[in-house]
This record gives C-alpha cells, structure tokens and sequence, in this order.
C-alpha cells in the first residue's frame, strides 16, 4: 500500500514539474509562443502571426552560411509574403551590434528580432547556425532545419508553397 501512495505521489510530483517546464519545439506540436523586440522598436509575438505560415530562422553575424542565406531568405519573404507567409529572422547574439552592423551591410526586409537572452533559441532547440523551422497558419511547427547549405532554400520553397496551399 505505501509502495503505491510513493508512486503515486511521485507521478504527481512529476507532472507537475513537468506542467512548469516551458514547452519545447517539437515536430507536429504547437509552436512554443515567445515575444521578442524588433530592429524596428515593436515587440513582435509568434501567436499574433496565426493564420500565416511562418518561418523562423534563427541566426548569428559571425555565421558564414547564415550570411549567405539571408539574401535569399528576403527573396522568398517578398515572393511568399502575398499569400499569407512571413519570416522573422531571430538573432542569438547577447550583443546586437554586430548584427546592426551585418543588417547595414547587406538589409533584408523581413523582421530581424533579437534574443539576447537565448530563451527562444532554447525552446526552438537550436544546436546549430543558423536553424530554421516553418510554422503553419494553425501554429504547428510542421519542418526543421539544422545548418545551411545552398540548394536548401529550394526545400524551403517546396515546404511554403506545400504550407500555404493549406
């Protein structure tokens, strides 16, 4: 009897724990909710974004593929845009001046957000630069992407257009 009310009691303590735990990204999961301030000034939040598709792409200026890949991640933000996509770009550094400085160099026009602190990068999981995951218009985080390497953005691509025909 004591055997089942400390199993018991355990469990409890357990889910509660767990209920406490932020959420974490998971394929096929609600996409975890965050509020980040904008290079712009706004705060931007990802639950405000339901009813588009949206990529987040998470990346550092002293990231070389994360360079290489923001100028074509602009080109599908301004094609896909119309049809209900945006892109939010989310930069990990604590010091955003590096950034401010890449973004002079070469701008985008999707919104760069800052998370300084790394607790968006955590719940995404992010492991590797840059990371991006697609969201769709119901808030599942549907792909995931570790890395960069050209020819990746064509997926990206197959993944929005297969996104937002839903």
């Amino acid at each position: 009897m004591r055997l089942c009310i400390g199993t018991s009691l355990l469990a409890t303590l357990l889910a509660a724990v767990l209920a406490l735990a932020p959420a974490r990204a998971a394929l096929d999961s609600p996409a975890p909710d965050f509020t980040l301030k904008s290079a712009s000034g706004e705060n931007i939040k990802l639950s405000e974004l339901r009813g588009q598709v949206v990529l987040i792409n998470f990346w550092a200026s002293w990231c070389g593929p994360c360079r290489q890949e923001m100028p074509l991640l602009d080109q599908m933000y301004q094609k896909y845009g119309p049809l209900g996509f945006t892109l939010l770009g989310v930069n990990v550094e604590q010091d955003t001046k590096d950034a401010e400085r890449m973004l002079k160099d070469a701008p985008v026009t999707f919104p760069i957000l800052f998370d300084a602190e790394n607790q968006v990068s955590k719940l995404y999981d992010v492991t590797a630069m840059p990371s991006t995951v697609l969201v769709d218009r119901d808030g599942k985080v549907r792909y995931m992407h570790k890395g960069y390497q050209p020819g990746y953005e064509d997926e990206y691509q197959t993944q929005i257009r297969a996104l937002v025909r839903e």
